[in-house]
């Protein structure tokens, strides 16, 4: 299932051995074309459509240096649900790049950029102190021949350098083919069609009882609603599937370290993470691919049954929102656009976990530039002739405001205050930034505004105002042409 437009010029076939090959890939993906994914449905049964192979690894290191170990190969119980017309990955996005070769000639068969936990950890002090190890994994269609697995990572100039292969044969006894129980139903929250033709998204649920399973599908439902209601997927919302699975807690909600809740939940969800109160990820990488494995997906939502505000995205691998929080909707989209899209946080006032680097080369995230050469302007073409870039904005009263509240924020979180006077202060932060803005001349307009990517100088973002700078309701024109640009990546029309 790998590649329908082969370029030959590109790749001569060295033999007609490896011309063979590369028939019987392509027999294969029209084979899956034609497989209509009706889970359970006989006649779906009758064809075998391609399986979708796991490598489960450990990701160990510091700042300075980092290993990688397989842990195990898996096939997942779902078949392969990726786009076969898109199988390589040309956006350009992501701290690390995977590929799929075939080891005979070195020809690229799939590709993925990402990011991983381990990456965003060896940006942090702890990682000038310690070595620690990640469970992280990578998921693509399985071969029908053995393959060599390259990871690569950006270099000092982010171009991407290999540090480590490994390979598999797809026939070999060791991959493990046996799962366990499928940990609750699937549900069918938005099915537009053959998910190898649709953006699959899988909405997780953790903290959730299974007297709660009614509560997990209103909250899956009513978020997916408000995730359409906003641009670009409003207008993209035939491309996508969205499927929900929640595997019950033994108790409501997910662990808060930092108030000394404790909690043990399926997907080991929690807040704290890297010692942000608002930051929630699970580092239990092998529970979460087991839960997610029963469902297809090109990207997943972790909704976490709680109300305190936090959420959290990695590109290529998930997003997490606090499903009670009165900014559950900003929340979910927020992350979504990290995990799915790659876009930077355009904010600098609120604390981060994450040490400071010298802005020597431009950053990869599309919504975000250093702006070490406005005439390359990496979206220059929508900036008008009129527009000076750098742009201006009320940066000072903007932070001057910004600044007190986040302050005010903080101590309301020493105070433990109820979670309805933080609601309140956000909405007031809010209120005061579309109110300034509104009255600037450059609003709503592409540009280069300075205050981006935690940094409140020498990082600049493309507008004013977007949902990845504020609580805003909207993204930026660059944002939303990022997120166009990975919904063509694993969406096609069906033939």
């Amino acid at each position: 299932m790998y590649r329908l437009t082969i370029s030959y010029a590109s790749a001569p076939f060295p033999d007609l051995q490896g011309l063979a090959m590369r028939l019987v890939l392509v027999a294969r993906v029209m084979l899956v074309l034609f497989v209509v994914f009706s889970w359970g449905a006989p006649e779906a049964e009758a064809l075998e459509p391609v399986s979708t192979l796991r490598l489960d690894f450990v990701h160990t290191g510091n700042a300075e240096q980092e290993f990688f170990s397989v842990h195990e190969w898996v096939i997942e119980p779902t078949p392969w649900p990726g786009n076969p017309d898109r199988v390589i990955d040309d956006t350009n996005r992501g701290k690390y790049l995977f590929e799929v070769v075939d080891p005979d000639n070195d020809q690229v068969l799939y590709s993925r950029g990402f990011s991983s936990i381990y990456g965003e950890w060896e940006t942090t002090a702890e990682a000038k102190r310690i070595n620690r190890s990640f469970h992280e994994s990578l998921r693509f269609p399985l071969p029908d021949q053995a393959v060599r697995v390259d990871v690569s990572k950006r270099n000092e100039q982010n171009k991407f350098t290999k540090l480590w292969s490994i390979e598999v044969d797809p026939e070999d006894i060791l991959i493990r083919r046996a799962h366990p129980p499928r940990p609750a139903p699937v549900l069918a929250i938005e099915e537009n069609g053959n998910p190898a033709h649709k953006v699959d998204l899988l909405i997780l649920g953790d903290g959730y009882t299974a007297e709660e399973a009614d509560k997990f599908e209103a909250d899956a439902r009513r978020l997916t609603a408000a995730f359409f209601e906003v641009s670009p997927f409003k207008e993209r919302r035939q491309d996508f599937n969205v499927w929900a699975l929640a595997p019950p807690s033994s108790e409501s909600g997910v662990a808060r370290p930092s108030v000394g809740e404790f909690k043990w939940s399926p997907l080991g969800t929690r807040y704290d993470a890297f010692r942000s109160r608002r930051y929630v990820l699970t580092f239990e990488n092998k529970a979460f691919r087991e839960i997610a494995s029963f469902a297809p997906y090109d990207a997943v939502e972790i909704l976490v049954n709680n109300e305190t505000y936090g959420g959290g995205g990695i590109f290529g691998l998930y997003s997490t929102a606090a499903v009670d929080s009165g900014w559950a909707d900003y929340l979910f989209i927020h992350e979504f656009g990290h995990h799915f899209a790659d876009l930077a946080d355009e904010y600098y006032t609120s604390p981060v976990a994450y040490e400071p680097t010298p802005i020597e080369i431009e950053p990869w995230s599309p919504n975000v530039t250093a702006l070490l050469d406005p005439a390359q302007l990496k979206w220059g073409h929508l900036v008008g002739e009129s527009t000076p870039v750098p742009t201006t904005w009320p940066k000072d009263e903007y932070e001057e405001f910004a600044r007190a509240k986040q302050a005010e924020r903080e101590q309301m979180r020493i105070e433990q205050r109820p979670e309805s006077e933080m609601n309140e202060l956000f909405q007031r932060v809010q209120e005061f930034s579309d109110d300034l803005f509104s009255r600037q001349q450059y609003i709503n307009t592409v540009g280069a505004f300075e205050g981006a990517n935690y940094e409140a100088e020498g990082y600049y973002r493309p507008e004013m105002n977007c949902l990845m700078f504020t609580r805003h309701d909207k993204f930026c024109h660059v944002c939303s042409d990022a997120i166009e640009e990975i919904i063509d990546l694993y969406s096609s029309r069906e033939p």
